[in-house]
């Protein structure tokens, strides 16, 4: 029995061991396999796109035929990385799948596994090889940032219309629908005056002069803003008129002159009221006032207090009852009550006081009480002025050339005068005026590796605020660079506050680079949120977003008065106030950024309600709407804003809507028409000019072989959208013909009405997701996009999605991509010497 227990106890052990064998032999197998498989992946992804490649695209791309002028080579993917710019337009199409243009085309998955393969190999090169991209190290602020820059610097918003923006400074040119492009921010001689004179007039008005001469802002109403129903910012039981948020330069007297757009027939009471508070009324009518050209006109005298105030310029409602415009059919006109054509605001006259404006509030933080105290306190002034516009700590250089501005001053006018003239200076500055940057030295550059990116603090030596910064240059460069370093942290501030804000940085953010805590990845993260979280960050809708999706052409639009005669003024404000409202929500609430496309809600007042049909919604003000399941709207593509702009004046347009969505949508826009194109006839000359449906001219019209392969991309989805016409409201027949809305993309799936062009949209949402980042980086950036941003805004992608594309996770990414926090090593040009200047010396001068 021991015996056969023995036994049984050596079989037990013998058995028990074998599977530890086992596992020993297996492990190396299974390593060399695992070995093997990340060895013949990329092999089996390379083989598969050159197979695509060789089937698809030599045929056309070739040395002999040179379609679009590119060559492509598949036995040349083994050198991918030595030709990323001609690569990335390989993934472009392949990830776009618009090449090649007719049957057969390859399938789907044959598409991804080609472009995978080609940006992990680009990815790769990038890593290895960054480049950051070059802007000018000098750079003009736009008139956008100007304008929020002084509301931030001096606290002056809503300027009297003498001062608008758009009268004291020059348009901004644009490029890729952004005007923030550096390469085009320069300033010319002529230019440079209007900035002098600017300075001028803002200082004045910040400060408070007592000598600052009459201003006369007009402010005219259009014909075609009707003026039955009350204002939202002013009081019940007013109608028409204007209400305006103005700044009034000194404790004073100001005077209103009205001017009705015809005679009244019976007595009316014109109101002026300031901050919500009657001010002073006056009676017009035939009893009381001649006509004068058909018009009436009252002259109001009101004292007003310095600064920042709400003006209403109304009429009190006579009666509650309804007027003729409950039967009448609404036309393009001011209404059928007496209207105000212009309100003129003159003044100051008598003043008494600079007042206790925000503006004073902001810039004297002192105020001396001898005159031992006038110049430390003129120093400490102007030192907190400088740090601020600037954007960098004040230093003794910036207070040597201001205060001689400041004892000029002081001596022909007082303390206040002299403020003011050194605020002029300041506001002259290119150190104000510019966003300026410093090259680092060769010797600085530090390039990426595979296993992560440098940090973003600035080598020693480096840091564009110290003394001994790299040459200054205003043009970009465009040599290849020889690596890349990280920009100081004030640098970053700047860069990070402009693209969030289009804006200077706030004490917290500026306190935290100068501290050098902006490098840390954790309080960078912490200021993004924060600065997304702030009022100012509606920047991102107003400049970012109304660029982007084309909304400052919304107020350009005059569609045809004969077909569209209700189109107004206050539709046309409705149109893109609604659109502002429905992004800026959905940036800062939607879970992701795909939500622009689907949201089935958006914001409404009764004007646009009434235009789209939507029931029970009244009054003035906008507020959400949740819309029905079987509303026809969702999304921005079902908003009357870009329908509008997507469309002519008298009629809509399946090639304008369709460029859109692929341009401004997915990235991928069509190549331009030639140059010969003919006009697009809409009626049929063999049928004695009977009008034809839109689907009917664009057959016609692009029955052209050559027309034909880029409406075949743009035409099914502008035809999709065609049940909205050319002012967005909803229809049910063209041309007397019910619309067919239905047709078939490139690769063959059908497309029928806004739900097809979502679903269409959504069945890839990366393509919008990456059409969108693109957009952002080039507002962020102030460039461009050019082929080697293309792996730093994939990488953002791929982390925006594990969070669903979250806006603020894709703001996050671009902070801290490395076109973003670096910028680019160049090596000087034979000859060259290198400069070397502190950053107030030799700038201002």
């Amino acid at each position: 029995m021991r015996g056969t227990i023995e036994c049984s106890d050596t079989s037990a052990n013998t058995l028990s061991s074998r599977p530890a064998k086992l596992l020993s032999i297996a492990v190396p197998v299974l390593a060399i396999a695992a070995a093997a498989w990340w060895t013949l992946g990329p092999h089996r992804d390379r083989v598969a796109a050159q197979d695509l490649l060789s089937h698809y695209c030599v045929d056309c791309h070739n040395p002999v035929d040179l379609t679009a002028n590119l060559v492509i080579d598949p036995a040349s993917l083994d050198r991918v990385q030595a030709q990323p710019e001609h690569w990335e337009k390989v993934v472009r199409k392949l990830r776009a799948e618009s090449m090649p243009p007719d049957d057969p085309r390859p399938a789907h998955e044959a598409y991804t596994q080609a472009a995978v393969f080609l940006e992990r190999e680009l990815d790769a090169a990038a890593t290895e090889r960054p480049n950051a991209g070059d802007v000018p190290l000098f750079r003009r602020l736009t008139r956008t940032e100007y304008e929020n820059a002084i509301r931030d610097l001096l606290a002056l918003d809503h300027l009297p219309a003498e001062l608008d923006y758009e009268l004291l400074l020059p348009a901004d040119n644009a490029s890729s629908g952004f005007d923030n492009i550096a390469d085009l921010l320069f300033v010319s001689p002529v230019v440079m005056e209007r900035y002098i004179g600017a300075a001028q007039k803002l200082a004045r008005l910040a400060v408070g002069d007592m000598r600052t001469p009459v201003l006369v802002n007009i402010y005219k109403l259009s014909e075609q803003l009707p003026q039955d129903e009350r204002i939202d910012e002013l009081s019940f039981g007013t109608r028409g008129g204007l209400a305006v948020e103005s700044y009034f330069p000194l404790d004073a007297t100001y005077t209103f002159e009205i001017e009705t757009a015809a005679a009244a027939r019976d007595q009316y009471q014109i109101e002026i009221s300031v901050d919500g508070v009657r001010a002073t009324a006056k009676s017009i009518g035939a009893a009381m006032i001649v006509p004068r050209r058909g018009s009436e006109h009252a002259l109001l005298e009101v004292p007003i207090s310095a600064g920042p105030h709400l003006v209403g310029v109304t009429f009190v409602e006579r009666s509650e009852a309804l007027d003729e415009s409950l039967v009448r059919t609404r036309m393009r006109s001011r209404g059928t009550l007496p209207a105000i054509a212009i309100a003129t605001i003159r003044g100051p006259y008598s003043p008494t006081g600079p007042g206790d404006t925000p503006s004073r509030k902001r810039i004297f933080v002192c105020r001396p009480t001898s005159e031992a105290e006038e110049t430390p306190c003129a120093r400490e002034i102007l030192g907190q002025l400088a740090r601020r516009a600037y954007r960098r700590e004040a230093t003794d250089a910036d207070l040597k050339d201001l205060m001689p501005f400041y004892e000029q001053g002081r001596a022909d006018g007082g303390f206040d005068a002299g403020v003011q003239l050194a605020l002029e200076r300041l506001l002259v500055s290119p150190q104000f005026l510019y966003r300026i940057e410093r090259e680092a030295a060769p010797g600085a550059g530090t390039t990426a590796s595979a296993t992560g990116a440098p940090p973003l603090r600035a080598a020693s030596g480096t840091d564009a605020h110290t003394a001994g910064g790299g040459a200054a240059t205003s043009a970009a460069r465009h040599d290849a660079p020889v690596g890349v370093a990280p920009v100081s942290d004030v640098e970053l501030a700047s860069r990070l506050s402009f693209f969030l804000w289009s804006s200077i940085p706030d004490d917290e953010l500026l306190e935290a680079a100068l501290d050098g805590r902006l490098h840390d990845t954790g309080v960078l993260r912490a200021q993004v949120q924060r600065m997304l979280a702030d009022p100012r960050a509606q920047s991102m809708v107003t400049n970012f977003a109304a660029q982007w999706l084309y909304l400052r052409d919304v107020e350009a639009k005059d569609p045809d008065i004969f077909l569209f005669p209700d189109h107004d003024v206050s539709l046309r404000r409705a149109l893109e106030r609604e659109t502002e409202l429905y992004v800026g929500d959905v940036l800062r609430h939607g879970e992701s950024v795909t939500d622009l496309l689907t949201a089935r809600y958006t914001f409404l007042n009764e004007r646009l309600a009434r235009h789209y049909g939507v029931p029970n919604v009244y009054g003035s003000y906008f507020r959400r709407v949740d819309l029905d399941p079987g509303s026809p709207r969702a999304g921005l593509l079902g908003q009357g804003s870009i329908l509008t702009v997507t469309s002519y004046s008298t009629r809509t347009s399946p090639v304008l809507r369709g460029k859109y969505v692929l341009d401004n949508l997915l990235a991928s826009p069509p190549p331009p028409p030639p140059a010969d194109v003919p006009a697009l006839k809409t009626e049929d000359d063999a049928a004695g000019g009977k009008p034809l449906t839109m689907r009917e001219a664009m057959v016609k019209h692009r029955a052209n072989p050559v027309c034909a392969s880029c409406h075949a991309k743009m035409d099914p989805i502008g035809f999709a959208l065609e049940h909205f016409d050319a002012v967005g409201r909803w229809r049910e027949s063209d041309a007397g013909q019910p619309i067919d809305a239905a047709s078939k993309l490139l690769d063959g799936s059908t497309i029928d009405g806004l739900g097809g062009v979502q679903a269409m949209l959504l069945r890839r949402p990366e393509l919008f997701v990456h059409a969108f980042t693109e957009k952002l980086m080039m507002y962020a950036l102030g460039r461009n996009v050019q082929y080697y941003d293309a792996p730093a805004i994939r990488s953002i992608m791929r982390s925006a999605a594990e969070k669903n594309y979250a806006f603020s996770t894709i703001v996050e990414g671009i902070v801290e991509s490395v076109p973003f926090r670096m910028r680019n090593v160049h090596a000087p040009a034979a000859g060259q010497t290198v400069a070397v200047a502190h950053e107030s010396e030799g700038v201002d001068r």
